[in-house]
This record gives structure tokens, sequence and C-alpha cells, in this order.
């Protein structure tokens, strides 16, 4: 059996019996140069020398730093003390700080065992979660206590 659209020796094969029957136009573009047709396609690859080899059946793989807690501490922190500054919402501030203190100092540890790479984010954290829990509701409060003063001496 033989293909209906396969080429023949001398002209351009049998029409596509979807197209208009005409034969191929020549495409745009520069003429092709003459002389030997160009290679096809891409010459073979040598594997590099310095290829780094596959690890081992079993064998460690490097893992990605686990950052989150470094970065939940300041984010704690940071929305504390924002908390802490509006008056209303200070004790939610204060737990936030709390929270910030606690996810700071875990940050830190992984950064220095190495687990982690934010050290500098997990520190702000820790310095966060402290103003937020203790520095801003202790000024507070010592503003409240200085006004009942004020307004018990009159």
């Amino acid at each position: 059996m033989s293909d209906p659209y396969q080429q023949q020796p001398g002209g351009y094969g049998q029409p596509n019996p979807y197209g208009t029957g005409q034969p191929p136009q020549p495409g745009y573009g520069y003429p092709a140069p003459a002389g030997p047709p160009p290679p096809v396609g891409y010459p073979a690859q040598q594997p590099s020398p310095y290829a780094a080899p596959a690890p081992a059946y079993g064998a460690p793989v490097a893992q990605q730093p686990s950052n989150g807690m470094g970065t939940a501490g300041l984010v704690c922190g940071i929305v504390g003390i924002v908390l802490d500054l509006t008056g209303v919402l200070w004790i939610i501030g204060a737990i936030l700080g709390i929270l910030g203190i606690i996810f700071g100092a875990v940050g830190r540890s992984k950064a220095n065992r190495g687990e982690a790479t934010n050290k500098g984010a997990a520190t702000a954290g820790l310095i966060t979660g402290i103003i937020a829990a203790v520095l801003i509701p202790a000024l507070l409060l010592l503003f409240v206590a200085s006004f009942m003063g004020m307004a018990s001496s009159v």
C-alpha cells in the first residue's frame, strides 16, 4: 500500500485533498545559499568534566532554610507595637508581643544552628516583641497611674 501524500520522484506529490491543489509557494526571506546543505540537528553533546555527580541513594539532601519563625516573630512584634499605640487594643498588642518574643527566640536559635538564614529578622522580632509586650504597656500603665494621681490631688 502506498501513502497518497508521499513525494513522487519528479514532482510535488499528490495534491492535498483539503488544500487548493496548487504546489507550495517559496517562502519569504533571503534565498538559500548555494553550496552543501547545513548539517541536520546539533552536534553530539559531550558531558562536562566539571558536572557535579548525582547524590548517592539515601544521601542527605540540602534542605531549604526555614525562616518562618523569625519572620512570624517580626510580624507579631510590629503588629503588637501598632496595637499598643492605639491604646484601645493594648491587651491584644501585649499578647502579640509575647508571641513575637517566642517566635523571635526560636528563629534566632534556628539561625544559630544553621537551619535558617534570617538571623537579623529573628532578632528584630525578638526586640519588637519585647517592646510590644513590656515597654509600651508599662508606659501606658505609668501614664494612667500618673493621671489618676493628678486627679486625686486636685
